[in-house]
């Protein structure tokens, strides 16, 4: 199952992370051009990977019927389909693929009430490095 490598724009090999992304934003609906974008690849190399992969048309369309952790079927409930059937497989398939979080708002914070070195990817104001340290600071106590 080695199959033929395929080539960016560059003339790099496309590699296991980038094909999982394609297969993520292929399973979000986003189109061709979309994902080559946001990856910085050709719209023929995603074309391609998404037609030997069979992630084009309704393969595409059909990708979210079931639970991307256990593969459980997804009744759909509201005006967006779910991709997860329960927060425990969510949070158990974004731990195993923490790497499609968008890091590029990523911001190394010290926390203001123990010291601590923290990520934050939420807001750039951000002082501490989690609620225990926020209680302890705004309404006195021990540092944790």
């Amino acid at each position: 199952m080695w199959g033929r490598p395929i080539l960016m724009e560059g003339g790099n090999l496309m590699n296991a992370i980038e094909k999982e992304k394609i297969r993520y934003f292929r399973g979000e609906g986003l189109g061709y051009k979309a994902i080559a974008s946001r990856l910085a690849l050709s719209v023929d190399a995603v074309k391609g990977f998404c037609r030997r992969n069979n992630l084009d048309g309704e393969a595409a369309e059909n990708a979210d019927n079931a639970c991307r952790q256990c593969g459980a079927a997804l009744v759909k409930s509201g005006a967006r389909q779910k991709k997860f059937c329960s927060d425990l497989c969510r949070s158990a398939w974004w731990s195993a693929h923490a790497y499609l979080y968008n890091h590029k708002n990523e911001n190394e914070r010290v926390c203001m009430y123990c010291g601590r070195v923290f990520n934050s990817f939420q807001s750039k104001g951000r002082k501490y490095c989690g609620r225990p340290c926020y209680i302890a600071a705004r309404f006195g106590g021990e540092r944790p």
